[in-house]
């Protein structure tokens, strides 16, 4: 087993404060993509009281080999309760900021856009003053299924192309690197209001310039957010890492993507789409972006 470097590792949680959130999520039948994709931050976000929720699970329509996400078992029918239960949480964890992500559902006519919008609306109605980002699947370029995402006014749709085109076929073997960057700008297009972000994991064998290419291609569909981290494989089941980054090459990555206009890079070895997602906040009130006056759905 390859070792990893000192920069890899992560403090030990504080158990009582993980077993808290985690007593709450099992009361309320919820899942989390900490725990389902095994994130090596679980400890550190729990121990806070943030999570990322992931609704429309545990089981994937997908296989994709980096990710710990179930693929084997049958996807279920939707639970009607799944939003009522996730605004309960994140009332009964005080969440300023809340991430909700899901499983792909490919077998859905939407692709689960509509369970997207219930959870919208039910965390809105007992959490206002929540902001609520949204890490969506590629929704297969169903782009009414995005319109529809889009009209309940989320703050940030984040979407993440997650590698190099060069590695699509290996990593995202179900994915595509052009509908992905379509969606990131038909969403700045559809709703110029919400913050748009994605997120790639390196270590599979990229070269610094194609990590490069991909940060000028979405800032080019005017992505504002990017995150870059290392990824760590979970199972001997799963790709292998071709290598561990160093933290001065994420700081250059990062140093690059604010030179050419992201709002804000983040970018390290224990980075993720979701880790310490609520510094969102404080971006949206130095660059603020007016909703228009409309109702959700």
């Amino acid at each position: 087993m390859t070792v990893k470097p000192d920069w890899l590792r992560v403090k030990a949680p504080q158990i009582e404060r993980v077993g808290s959130v985690k007593e709450i999520l099992r009361d309320l039948s919820l899942n989390t993509v900490c725990e389902e994709a095994s994130c090596p931050n679980i400890g550190e976000c729990f121990s806070v009281g943030t999570a990322t929720f992931l609704i429309m699970g545990p089981a994937c329509t997908r296989a994709c080999p980096y990710c710990d996400i179930d693929f084997e078992k049958k996807p279920q029918a939707l639970d009607p309760n799944e939003p009522i239960q996730l605004a309960e949480a994140v009332s009964r964890l005080k969440l300023n900021h809340v991430v909700i992500t899901s499983v792909n559902r490919d077998d859905l006519p939407d692709e689960g856009a509509s369970q997207f919008v219930r959870c919208i609306e039910e965390v809105r109605q007992v959490s206002p003053q929540t902001t609520i980002e949204l890490l969506i699947p590629d929704l297969c370029g169903n782009w009414e299924a995005l319109e529809l995402i889009l009209s309940a006014q989320p703050d940030v749709l984040n979407h993440n192309t997650e590698t190099i085109p060069r590695l699509y076929k290996r990593v995202r073997p179900q994915g595509d690197y052009q509908r992905s960057l379509e969606l990131l700008k038909r969403s700045r297009a559809i709703a110029p209001w919400v913050y748009t972000k994605s997120g790639i994991m390196v270590g599979l064998g990229e070269t610094d310039a194609e990590v490069r290419a991909v940060i000028r291609g979405l800032r080019n569909v005017d992505c504002d957010i990017l995150t870059i981290g290392q990824y760590l494989q979970p199972t001997q089941k799963h790709l292998g890492v071709k290598d561990f980054v160093t933290p001065k090459q994420f700081q250059a990555w990062q140093e690059f993507g604010e030179s050419i206009g992201f709002l804000q890079v983040v970018s390290s070895p224990l980075t993720r789409s979701s880790y310490h997602a609520e510094q969102v906040r404080a971006l949206m009130q130095l660059y603020p972006r007016q909703k228009p006056n409309i109702a959700p759905v």
